[in-house]
C-alpha cells in the first residue's frame, strides 16, 4: 500500500450554497428517483462537499457530527461510480465497506440494498459476519457482488481461509470504505486492517468517515491514504465545529451512586422526560438490574447488549424504532463489559459447559451509526469512560436535525471524567450551544418522596436475582433467535407476537407501586409533568404501532351487504344435517327461519 505524500492534506471548509440539489451535485436520475422514494430531497452538508470529491476520485477524511448523512455522502457516489461500470464483471467485490459492528453493518447493507432496488440496476451486494461458517462466505461470494459491507476481523478471515484471493482483489477493489473509523482501531482490529492493507491496490480510491477527529484516525491516514481531502463541517471561518448539535439539549445530574436508581425512577415515573429514551449502563448486570428494578413499578423495558443473539438484537431494535415499547436499556462500554466478564471467568470455570455463559458478541455495537428512529431522550446512567463515547452516546438522539436532550446521572467518583467532558465540548469557553446545565425539572422534594419505595424495592433487586433473569433472558432469546427462525421466514407476521419487555420478576409487581399518589407530589413537579405532556402532544404521536392487542371490529363499522357469504351457508348446512340426526324437529325449524 502506497504511503502519504509529503504534500499536505487539503482542508475543505462548508461554505456551500444552502440551495444545493441532487442534481447540481451531478447524481445520477435513478439515484435522485430512489431518494425521492425515500422521502429526501435536499443533500445535507456533508453531502453537498463529499458527493463531488468522491465522484473525482479523490481520496476523502469526512467529519461530521452524528445523524449528518455520512452514510448516503459515501454510497450514493459509490453507487454511481459502479453503475459506469456494470456490464464488467469481476471475481472479487469492486467495492468493500470496513465497519466496527454488526449493526452497523446490517444497517449500511439495508440502505444499500434498497437504494439498488429502487434503481433497478443488477448489482448485488453481500454481507458477511464472523460468526458465518466459511461455506456460507463462498456461497454469498460465488455470486460476484460488486459490493462487500463486512468487519475488518471477517474479511481478514476471508483472506487467510481462501476464500478471497489476493490477486482478485487487486485486480478488482475499486473504492474502499471505513465507516466510523474512530471506532475500528479502539474495537481492537488493528491489526487486522494492517494485515488487509498490503493487498489494497494502489489505485484504489479510500474514503475515512468518521464523528471525531483521533489519534485513531491520523494512524488510519497514514496507513490507507494518500493525498487525502479532509472535510470537516460545519467549518466557516474560525468558528469551532458543533460537537454536539445546537437541537440537543444537555443536562446532568449530581447524585450518588447509591441513588442513581431513585433518580431514574423519578424521571420515569413523574414523566419528567420525553419518549422515547434510550437509557445507557457500562455492564450488563447494570442493565439487568434496572430492567428488574423498573419492572417492580409497572415500566415495561427492554435490554440490548452483546450477549444475545443477533437476530434478537435486530428485532429489538425495529420493535424500538417501530414504537413497540418506549424505554431501550443499552450496554455499549467494552472495557467495562470486559472486566466483567474476566471477574466472572474464575466462577463460570468451575460450572459445567451445560451452565456455561454465552459468549458475548466482538462485533457487537449499539452507540455507534445505528440510526435509532424517534428517541427524544439519551440518559447516562453510568457515565462513559471516555468524551467520546459521551459524543457517541448522545449522537443517538437529535438524528436528522430533529430536536432531543439528553441527562447524565454523575456521581461524585465519576467528576473526573465529567469534568473531562465539559472541557472536550469547549464549556470552559462559555460556549452555551455545548453547555451542559444542571436538569431543571426534577426538584429535591419530588426525589425524596420516592425514597422509601426506591430504596425497598432496590432492596429486592439482589444479585442472584439479577444472575438469573440474566439467564432467563437469554434463554428465551436464543430460543426465540434460533429454533423459531425458519419458522418467521415463512410466517412473518407471527414475529410481531414476540415480545422483548417482557416482565422477567416473578413476582408481580405491587399494584400500590404503579402510581404515584398526589400527596408525594409538590406543585413544581405537577407543573413540570404538565409541561412535559403539552410538549409530547404538541409533537404528535410518532409511533402509533403499539402492541394493545387486536381490537373487535364493532357492528358500526361492518358493512351489512357483506355479512352474507356463501360459506357461511355451507357451514350451516353441515350443522343442520348434523342436527338433523339429533332432533329432526329443531332442523324443521331452523329450514323454515332460513326461508
Amino acid at each position: 500500500m502506497a504511503e502519504t505524500t509529503e504534500k499536505p492534506p487539503k482542508e475543505i471548509e462548508s461554505e456551500e450554497e444552502e440551495d444545493q440539489t441532487f442534481e447540481t451535485l451531478g447524481l445520477d436520475g435513478r439515484l435522485i428517483r430512489a431518494l425521492n422514494k425515500k422521502k429526501i430531497h435536499k443533500p445535507t452538508p456533508i453531502q453537498q462537499v463529499a458527493i463531488p470529491l468522491i465522484l473525482q476520485g479523490k481520496d476523502v477524511v469526512a467529519r461530521a457530527k452524528t445523524g449528518s448523512g455520512k452514510t448516503f455522502a459515501y454510497l450514493l457516489p459509490l453507487l454511481q461510480k459502479l453503475f459506469a461500470s456494470e456490464s464488467k464483471k469481476k471475481l472479487a467485490p469492486s467495492a468493500i465497506v470496513l465497519v466496527p459492528t454488526r449493526e452497523l453493518s446490517q444497517q449500511v447493507y439495508t440502505e444499500v440494498s434498497s437504494l439498488i432496488e429502487f434503481c433497478r440496476v443488477p448489482l448485488k451486494v453481500v454481507q458477511l459476519t464472523s460468526s458465518m461458517p466459511a461455506p456460507d462466505w463462498k456461497t454469498a461470494l460465488a455470486a460476484l457482488p460488486e459490493i462487500l459491507v463486512t468487519t475488518p476481523a471477517c474479511i481478514k478471515k476471508c483472506l487467510s481461509d481462501g476464500v478471497l484471493q489476493p490477486a482478485s482483489i487487486d485486480d478488482s477493489l475499486e473504492i474502499l470504505v471505513l465507516d466510523e473509523a474512530d471506532l475500528l482501531l479502539s474495537y481492537g482490529y488493528e491489526a487486522d486492517i494492517k494485515a488487509f492493507t498490503p493487498h489494497i491496490p494502489k489505485r484504489c480510491q479510500c474514503l475515512l468517515m468518521s464523528a471525531t477527529a483521533s489519534d485513531d484516525v491520523e494512524k488510519l491516514k497514514k496507513l490507507i491514504l494518500h493525498n487525502s481531502y479532509i472535510l470537516t463541517l460545519p467549518e466557516v471561518g474560525d468558528i469551532k465545529d458543533d460537537v454536539i448539535p445546537k437541537n440537543v439539549q444537555q443536562f446532568w445530574i449530581s447524585c450518588s451512586f447509591r441513588d442513581k436508581l431513585l433518580y431514574i425512577l423519578s424521571l420515569l415515573k413523574l414523566e419528567l422526560v420525553q419518549k422515547k429514551v434510550l437509557i445507557f449502563t457500562n455492564t450488563i448486570d447494570m442493565g439487568f438490574r434496572l430492567k428488574l428494578f423498573l419492572e417492580k413499578f409497572g415500566i415495561r423495558s427492554a435490554v440490548l447488549n452483546s450477549e444475545l443473539p443477533q437476530n434478537s438484537r435486530l428485532h429489538i431494535l425495529e420493535e424500538f424504532n417501530a414504537g413497540l415499547f418506549d424505554y431501550l436499556i443499552a450496554t455499549d462500554n467494552r472495557k467495562s463489559q470486559e472486566s466483567e466478564d474476566k471477574a466472572e471467568s474464575s466462577i463460570e470455570l468451575k460450572k459445567s459447559r451445560r451452565h456455561a455463559k454465552h459468549k458475548a458478541d466482538s462485533e457487537f455495537g449499539v452507540v455507534r451509526g445505528i440510526d435509532f428512529k424517534n428517541v427524544h431522550t439519551v440518559v447516562n446512567l453510568d457515565m462513559p469512560l471516555s468524551a467520546e463515547g459521551y459524543v457517541h452516546r448522545i449522537g443517538r438522539t437529535g438524528r436528522a436535525y430533529s430536536t432531543g436532550a439528553s441527562i447524565s446521572l454523575v456521581s461524585p467518583d465519576e467528576i473526573t471524567i465529567f469534568e473531562e467532558i465539559k472541557s472536550f465540548l469547549g464549556d470552559d469557553e462559555k460556549d452555551d450551544s455545548n453547555l451542559i446545565a444542571p436538569f431543571p425539572l426534577l426538584t429535591k422534594n419530588a426525589v425524596e418522596s420516592l425514597r422509601y419505595r426506591a430504596e425497598d424495592v432496590a432492596k429486592s433487586v439482589t444479585k442472584i436475582a439479577v444472575r438469573e433473569s440474566r439467564a432467563q433472558d437469554l434463554r428465551n432469546e436464543i430460543l426465540n433467535s434460533e429454533k423459531l427462525k425458519s419458522h418467521f421466514e415463512v410466517n412473518p407476521r407471527d414475529l410481531d407476537l414476540l415480545k422483548h419487555d417482557k416482565v422477567l420478576s416473578k413476582k408481580p409487581p405491587a399494584p400500590h407501586l404503579r402510581d404515584v399518589p398526589d400527596y408525594l407530589l409538590d406543585a413544581t413537579t405537577k407543573e413540570a409533568s404538565k409541561t412535559v405532556k403539552l410538549a409530547r402532544a404538541a409533537m404528535g404521536n410518532p409511533n402509533p404501532a403499539r402492541r394493545n392487542g387486536y381490537k373487535k371490529k364493532t357492528k358500526k363499522n361492518k358493512d351489512p351487504l357483506k355479512t352474507f357469504t356463501t360459506e357461511g351457508q355451507k357451514r350451516a348446512r353441515r350443522g343442520g344435517s348434523k342436527a338433523e340426526g339429533k332432533d329432526g324437529n329443531d332442523n324443521h325449524r331452523q329450514k323454515k327461519r332460513r326461508a
